[in-house]
């Protein structure tokens, strides 16, 4: 698993996007630029809003950044067998969620690169990690982009700000509700490759998240379970996960990471979903209540002469 390159595949606002009411305020981190679009009736506060949402993606990067030398990750990946570190609560959450997630993909989703995330302990009552051996190498560019995303969101529903979308370089979004007068966030999906930034569906997002992965032509996603480059492959996905009845549901059914987390599930499954066969992935969605997945499958897969845009739509919980 690599992070997701923003050259590949893509999501970004409708060209029949929200008209000028619609606030804005960006901040760069974690090697791109998040953003919150939101609308408020006072500008004021929703920046100052949005101002402790970037604060807080900022705190999640010192901690999670494998390229900050104190970072929890770094202490992690420094552990000789035996030893262990403490880690913040977020820290925590964020590699629990990934280890959830590599379970469910069958490996196809590792934050160890292929380095064995089975050499790790993780310890959530203590708050640490503790090596079995050494040699683990984690990685949450596959997966923190989704999970800061998920923690501004949390941040903006805290300060009232509900009418609101939030997005961690088009490859992560979470849609809060919908500007008013408007059923969702109008969105495009846009192939990597010959043909780049041709729209190749468009959604209307509302209480759900969105992630894409893909690769252009001589860029490369290894398969963490073998090392090698995988296929040219594309695929978006996009899981309910605030407010009505979606949490319940999600919950009832043996999906709760993606209550509290769905932009951190999305951005995971996006990643395995560039790895996995097909038959696999149809196998995996059909039980993920509210999940839906945009794939360009290559011609050796379906057998055609050119490559395929797939859909599959698993039966959505009702909006509340």
């Amino acid at each position: 698993m690599t992070p997701k390159e923003p050259a590949g595949a893509t999501l970004a606002l409708g060209e029949a996007g929200p008209g000028g009411q619609v606030l804005r305020f960006s901040h760069a981190a974690m090697a791109t630029v998040f953003e919150v679009l939101c609308v408020h009736a006072d500008a004021t506060y929703a920046g100052q809003a949005a101002q402790a949402a970037f604060d807080l993606v900022d705190r999640l990067e010192l901690d999670q950044s494998r390229f900050i030398a104190a970072s929890d990750v770094s202490r992690i990946n420094a552990l000789a067998a035996g030893e262990s570190t403490r880690v913040s609560p977020s820290t925590m959450d964020c590699l629990e969620i990934a280890r959830r997630m590599h379970a469910l993909t069958r490996e196809a989703f590792d934050v160890s690169i292929g380095t064995g995330l089975d050499r790790l302990d993780f310890l959530p009552d203590d708050f640490a990690v503790r090596a079995r051996a050494a040699g683990a190498r984690l990685d949450l560019g596959g997966i923190g982009k989704g999970y800061a995303v998920d923690r501004m969101a949390d941040l903006l529903l805290e300060w009232d700000v509900r009418h609101a979308l939030v997005h961690g370089g088009f490859s992560s979004v979470l849609a809060l509700d919908a500007p008013p007068g408007r059923d969702g966030w109008p969105l495009t999906l846009s192939a990597p490759g010959p043909g780049e930034g041709r729209v190749l569906a468009r959604v209307s997002a509302r209480r759900e998240a969105l992630s894409a992965s893909g690769t252009r032509k001589g860029d490369h996603i290894k398969d963490p379970r073998t090392g090698r480059a995988v296929r040219d492959r594309a695929a978006w996905v996009a899981l309910a996960g605030r407010g009505g009845a979606e949490p319940e549901a999600a919950a009832n059914a043996g999906w709760p990471e993606s209550v509290q987390s769905p932009a951190a599930v999305a951005e995971a499954l996006s990643t395995a979903f560039t790895i996995l066969p097909a038959e696999e992935i149809e196998g995996l969605w059909r039980h993920c209540p509210g999940l839906s997945a945009w794939l360009i499958l290559e011609p050796a897969e379906e057998g055609r002469a050119a490559p395929a845009l797939v859909h599959l739509a698993a039966s959505r919980p009702a909006a509340g």
